[in-house]
């Protein structure tokens, strides 16, 4: 079992799902499961440095994929979670499809400070 437990927050940020989108809005990456981890990742810190937060400041996430082995297979894209401090509780779920076909992978994120 892992857990994670915020004690004294002040701030709570709600990521909706990112997906593996350039700042136009056009899916990228498409067929490379490690790419759009890659991506997802950084459109999330985009989106907390927005609001002056980290990739440190994530205590949960939620992972969406169409692809289970594949994502299984490039999971180590996470480590740069871990590399930033991140302790976070998380889900992993298969899905039959996503938003657009292109995503193999979305992920929501929950952020405290």
């Amino acid at each position: 079992m892992w857990c994670h437990e915020v004690v004294n927050a002040t701030r709570t940020l709600h990521l909706s799902g990112q997906a593996s989108l350039d700042g136009d809005g056009i899916p990228v990456c498409v067929g490379d499961m490690a790419g759009q981890i890659r991506q997802v990742i950084d459109n999330i810190e985009t989106v907390l440095a927005e609001a002056a937060m980290s990739l440190a400041d994530i205590v949960r996430v939620n992972i969406f994929t169409t692809d289970m082995d594949l994502f299984f297979e490039h999971a180590d894209e996470l480590e740069r979670l871990r590399e930033a401090g991140t302790r976070y509780a998380s889900t992993l779920v298969g899905v039959t499809r996503l938003a657009f076909p292109e995503f193999l992978v979305e992920i929501e994120a929950t952020a405290t400070t």
